[in-house]
């Protein structure tokens, strides 16, 4: 079937598609600007303006799509930019495939595990609430944008992701330069839990996700075996044959980035298990730590 996504050029997108064709399904990109193939969608999320039209008989979509949320300092102008670019874009995006005449069968919509904020060593599963803080907040109108596909009778399943790793990018791919010169270390305490999932592990679950007629609402793309940062960069190091003793430094951190975003994404975490994934039967590639890194590490 025609699946339209979004985000597709990212990280994850980049691998989803490609999986999607190989599954048999077609990719259809919804990309900014104008469409440049048959294969692709223009859509304008700041501006309302999607091709309508083009979306008509896709069977699926699958939403990635919006502003990083480590990559700058945490000024005003940039945390409304990371909440407005998910809220902005899914509501236009639900609104389009709520108004079609042949509406597709399931809207899959990205959402993070910070939606439980800081929670300590505690097990937390899709039935937890949503906690405190600036991301939490995003990631409960983020999935809240999504109101208009559902009340149309669209299957709206949200997954919630934690670190995605590849060597490719993300988390994995901003370490291992430092990691590989020998300066890896925890941040801070190192106690505070990362919830990790492999990319081929993320690509898997959704298209289980989007196979599943029974699934919807919110899934943990998590491992079902979190770790504590200290623990990551231990097993990180081990693997690249490098010491990982000395903590890593916070104030040129705090300098680069402002002291929000590293205590929200650096000195805090969740313990987040997969529990609904498990539920529907989906079976991970790679359930522990190392078998991740050293996939990812064999592939970059």
């Amino acid at each position: 079937m025609d699946i339209a996504i979004t985000g597709s050029r990212g990280l994850i997108g980049s691998a989803l598609v490609p999986a999607l064709a190989r599954a048999g399904h077609r990719p259809v990109r919804l990309v900014r600007g104008a469409a440049a193939g048959t294969d692709e969608l223009g859509w304008d999320p700041d501006s309302g303006v999607i091709d309508a039209a083009g979306l008509e008989g896709v069977g699926a979509a699958v939403h990635l799509a919006g502003a990083g949320i480590g990559d700058r300092r945490w000024t005003p102008a940039r945390k409304r930019l990371i909440l407005e670019s998910r809220t902005k874009g899914t509501d236009v995006l639900a609104r389009a495939l709520a108004g079609l005449a042949d509406k597709p069968a399931v809207l899959i919509s990205a959402s993070g595990v910070d939606y439980y904020g800081p929670h300590g060593n505690e097990s937390l599963t899709e039935a937890s609430p949503p906690g405190d803080g600036y991301l939490a907040d995003v990631c409960r109108q983020w999935e809240a944008a999504t109101k208009r596909a559902a009340d149309a009778g669209i299957r709206v399943v949200h997954i919630r992701t934690g670190p995605v790793l590849s060597g490719d990018g993300g988390l994995l791919g901003r370490l291992l330069l430092p990691f590989r010169m020998g300066l890896g270390g925890r941040v801070g305490t190192g106690e505070q839990y990362m919830s990790w999932i492999s990319l081929d592990d993320h690509v898997a679950a959704t298209l289980h996700l989007l196979a599943r007629d029974d699934s919807t609402g919110p899934y943990n793309l998590t491992a079902p075996n979190p770790v504590t940062n200290d623990e990551f960069t231990t097993t990180l190091g081990r693997l690249l044959h490098r010491p990982t003793k000395i903590p890593t430094p916070l104030l040129p951190l705090k300098l680069r980035y402002g002291g929000e975003l590293v205590h929200e994404l650096l000195l805090t975490g969740q313990r987040v298990l997969p529990t609904r994934l498990d539920e529907v039967g989906y079976r991970f590639a790679h359930p522990t730590l190392e078998e991740a890194l050293r996939a990812a590490l064999d592939r970059h």
